[in-house]
């Protein structure tokens, strides 16, 4: 049996992650080239989108299910090889229902591999005794770099959707191939809850990241539309803003560990807050395609940290069990990257994408304005104290 506390572990839950990161960004550059093949307005393509919301989140509680019964290495085998497969549906999807099928399937793997996969890096943290979680996040954001960039440059290149999607998933195959051997199988048990909705400092926690997430999940699905139809950047480029942001996000996410121990996880909440809203100011007040950049650009700084501050926060706190709260916050956090942009698409024909976004960041200024009921000051509490 592996032990927990191995280099070969963390090369694997690095991979997991870098497969997550890189396949759900792939989808970035796709959409502005699906609304034009299929002709759909924007209320269309947000119930589209609505459709790997719930495909995600039905997913999500299966999931915490099957983890607590079988480990979390056959859910994330599963879930990682499904979801490349998922990936290349959507390129040969050519009508608005085969398209919602896939879809459906795109985010049913998707929610199931995040699930397992922050399991997993919770017992690799935990074994190792030293914070863990921004690391393995960042690859989530290499993988978003890699691509988004990756589909963005194919598609420049005028090779087509077909041809660019499968190479695409040829890849993530690869890489879930290196990763399968190095797993750990996870606690298997048949006793104790299943799954416990969150409460006491856990529901703030699961509050919060659900609103970071739906910001990340915004701006993969509708930021290159934000650019585009403005005529800011060409249809084809549409993917630099989404690149821009995952690029600042990862550099900052490298870093991750080292800031919240030299800072403290709250002071990391409420400066990460603060930039990320700055980065909105820039990017909906941007009178060119420069300024919109940086906007990107802080807020993925910003945005970088809150996330696995949020993941260790919640192991280290004692409303209810670890592992439960995990796959809770799991569940609920990541219905704000998977359902939310979808209300996005309905709020946009109401009233215009630039006043959704607005509406976006007046939500994520509650991160730092209730960051002290997530973290008090300066404390570090990992999953190893």
């Amino acid at each position: 049996m592996l032990s927990a506390d191995r280099s070969s572990t963390r090369l694997a839950t690095r991979l997991l992650f870098l497969v997550a990161g890189f396949g759900y960004s792939c989808w970035a550059p796709l959409v502005p080239f699906v609304k034009h093949q299929l002709g759909i307005a924007d209320h269309i393509l947000g119930m589209l989108l609505l459709c790997i919301g719930c495909g995600s989140i039905a997913a999500m509680v299966v999931t915490g299910v099957l983890t607590a019964r079988f480990g979390s290495k056959p859910i994330i085998l599963g879930s990682g090889f499904g979801f490349a497969f998922a990936l290349a549906l959507l390129a040969v999807s050519d009508t608005v229902f085969t398209l919602g099928l896939a879809l459906v399937v795109f985010g049913a793997t998707l929610g199931a591999l995040d699930v397992a996969m922050n399991l997993h890096a919770v017992d690799v943290e935990r074994a190792a005794g030293k914070p863990l979680m921004s690391g393995f996040h960042a690859h989530f954001s290499i993988g978003g770099f890699a691509g988004s960039a990756f589909m963005t440059f194919l598609l420049s290149k005028h090779l087509g959707t077909v041809p660019s999607t499968f190479l695409c998933s040829i890849l993530m195959i690869a890489a879930m191939a290196g990763a399968a051997p190095r797993l750990l199988n996870g606690h298997a048990s048949k006793d104790g809850p299943l799954f416990a909705l969150p409460r006491g400092t856990v529901l703030v926690i699961a509050v919060l990241a659900t609103i970071t997430f739906l910001v990340e999940g915004a701006l993969l699905d509708w930021s290159a539309l934000l650019i585009t139809e403005n005529g800011m950047v060409p249809v084809a480029q549409g993917g630099m803003g989404y690149i821009v942001f995952s690029i600042a996000m990862t550099v900052c996410r490298l870093a991750g560990d080292a800031i919240s121990a030299r800072f403290g996880d709250r002071n990391t909440l409420i400066a990460g807050g603060m930039i990320a809203l700055t980065g909105f100011v820039a990017l909906l007040t941007a009178p060119g395609a420069a300024f919109a950049l940086v906007g990107f650009a802080l807020i993925g700084v910003g945005c970088s940290n809150i996330v696995p501050v949020f993941f260790r926060r919640a192991s280290a706190q004692t409303s209810m069990p670890p592992g439960l709260a995990i796959a809770a916050i799991s569940t609920t956090a990541y219905t704000g990257i998977l359902a939310g942009p979808a209300g996005i698409g309905f709020v946009a024909r109401a009233t215009g994408l630039h006043t959704a976004f607005w509406m976006l960041a007046g939500l994520l200024a509650l991160v730092p304005v209730c960051a002290n009921l997530v973290a008090a000051p300066r404390t570090i509490r990992t999953s190893a104290d």
